[in-house]
């Protein structure tokens, strides 16, 4: 029974296992089928695709074809249509270069015909030219003849009257102007300044030149000039200086350019004075005594700046040289205080570089030993100190220190150098140098000399230390009109010349006499 069960049981699942094979199949058989049917349909439609596609690209290129015909006909008509308008315009500019032409050709012929006639013309005004200058020739000498004047003498005479004219019109200008500048006040505040300036200037030049010797009384003033001027003449005569005995109370001026004369001088007429004591015989007496005591002062002036500076050994001549030059001033510098300041600042200097003080303090003090003698000795202060230096036996270093302290030489030593920059620096402090005696009397004459050279001057003189110059003409040859203008001419040639400090006031004088006697 049991084995009746499972046998069953095995058929029936045998039997599944058979219809579920059978099942299978069916399925796969009829998916087989449907695949199949699709895969032909999907070429059929495929076939019909791609037919479309031919169809569709067939048509399209036939289009293509068709746009690319109308475009090269309508590209060949616009060029044909280009082509008749530029052919066109040719021919238009064609015409106008005939017309041109034409032109050009009637123009040349009017221009041929012009050139005849000018040729004609010129030929015409040369013989007319010709024609005026023979007449011009004649009215010339007629009126030559005339008047009684050549020609050279009628233009010299228009040409003088030209000139008066120019003159007097030039003249009246510049007194306007002048005239004009003076109102106005302002512009005038620099000119006072100068003036200010100048005074100071001539005071400075009067002080270096003269000395002033107070009297007891004005009838002392007789006692010096003496019976006929013998005592004044004795006392100039014996000390190389003038005495000017004028209007001043109680003072007699001595002058000089020479200070050593002057103070010999000066001590002489006050030991006079005191004495009471005044005729030749004294007075050549006092002169002697006063020229000892000036070289002893001299003396004692170079030894106190030897020992001052601290410089030993030098040779005696050499310090009475130092001594005389507290007598001589240098652009207004006293040279001895001068030498001595460059001797310090050299000390100075030679002590931040370590180098001889001592030797660069000598060489400072002797650097312009030459200006004691310069008066009495030809050539320039330098070469004559070295011929000093050399004669008294002074060192090399010394030597080239002063014939380098202008830069003449080249320095050889640092001394040298040294010197020269303490030289300077002595010389450029403000307020230590100014106008010389030299200069200021060459500028005098300088100035005089440049006012003569203009004609129809008489006589010029420069006054007020060289401030102005008055100038005294011909009255003959120069007129009113003609002194403005000469006093502008000289002013130009001074500023064109000289330099000076300042200005320089340019004053003409004209003068007209007349002179008759009553008999």
């Amino acid at each position: 029974m049991q084995l009746s069960l499972g046998l069953c049981v095995v058929i029936a699942m045998a039997l599944a296992l058979i219809v579920g094979i059978i099942s299978h199949f069916v399925t796969v058989s009829n998916l087989k089928k449907n695949a199949q049917s699709k895969i032909g349909n999907a070429e059929a439609k495929a076939r019909e695709i791609i037919d479309d596609a031919v169809k569709t690209a067939e048509t399209t290129k036939k289009e293509a074809l068709l746009e690319v015909k109308e475009e090269s006909i309508r590209t060949k008509n616009d060029l044909e249509k280009e082509t008749k308008e530029r052919r066109t315009e040719l021919q238009r500019y064609e015409k106008r270069v005939l017309a041109k032409e034409e032109a050009v050709d009637k123009r040349s012929d009017v221009l041929e015909h012009r050139e005849s006639k000018l040729t004609a013309k010129e030929e015409q005004l040369r013989q007319r030219e010709a024609r005026v200058d023979e007449l011009s020739q004649k009215r010339v000498q007629e009126l030559e003849r005339i008047s009684g004047l050549t020609s050279e003498q009628a233009k010299e005479y228009l040409l003088k009257t030209v000139e008066e004219d120019v003159k007097h019109d030039t003249a009246k200008m510049v007194r306007e102007l002048e005239a004009q500048a003076k109102e106005e006040a302002d512009k005038k505040a620099r000119e006072y300044v100068v003036n200010a300036i100048q005074r100071c200037a001539a005071d400075h030049v009067a002080e270096t030149t003269i000395s002033v010797v107070q009297l007891p009384s004005d009838e002392m003033k007789g006692r010096i000039i003496g019976r006929e001027g013998r005592n004044i003449r004795t006392l100039e005569t014996l000390t190389g200086v003038e005495l000017i005995i004028d209007d001043t109370p109680e003072a007699v001026v001595l002058s000089g350019f020479d200070p050593i004369r002057r103070e010999v001088a000066r001590i002489a007429l006050e030991r006079l004075i005191v004495d009471g004591r005044i005729h030749p015989a004294r007075i050549e007496e006092m002169v002697e005594k006063a020229q000892k005591e000036v070289d002893t002062m001299i003396r004692e002036e170079g030894e106190a700046a030897a020992l001052e500076v601290g410089v030993p050994g030098i040779h005696p001549e050499l310090i009475r040289l130092l001594g005389r030059m507290k007598f001589r001033t240098s652009y207004g510098q006293n040279a001895l205080k001068h030498s001595i300041e460059v001797a310090q600042l050299a000390g100075l200097l030679a002590g931040e570089i370590g180098i001889d003080i001592r030797m660069a303090k000598r060489a400072g003090l002797l650097h312009d030993v030459g200006k004691s003698i310069d008066h009495d000795v030809e050539g320039s202060h330098i070469q004559i100190g070295v011929d000093l230096c050399r004669k008294y036996k002074e060192s090399a270093t010394v030597i080239n220190a002063v014939e380098s302290h202008h830069g003449d030489v080249e320095p050889q030593t640092l001394i040298a150098c040294v010197v020269q920059a303490a030289d300077t620096i002595s010389a450029a402090r403000p307020g230590a140098r100014r106008e010389t005696i030299e200069t200021y009397t060459n500028r005098l004459k300088q100035l005089e000399e440049i006012t003569n050279q203009f004609k129809g001057v008489d006589k010029s003189f420069a006054i007020q230390a060289g401030r102005e110059i008055r100038v005294m003409v011909v009255p003959e040859q120069v007129s009113d009109d003609d002194m403005v203008l000469l006093a502008r001419d000289i002013a130009k040639q001074i500023e064109f010349e000289l330099e000076y400090p300042g200005q320089i006031k340019v004053n003409v004088i004209r003068e007209s006499r007349a002179t008759d006697y009553a008999k």
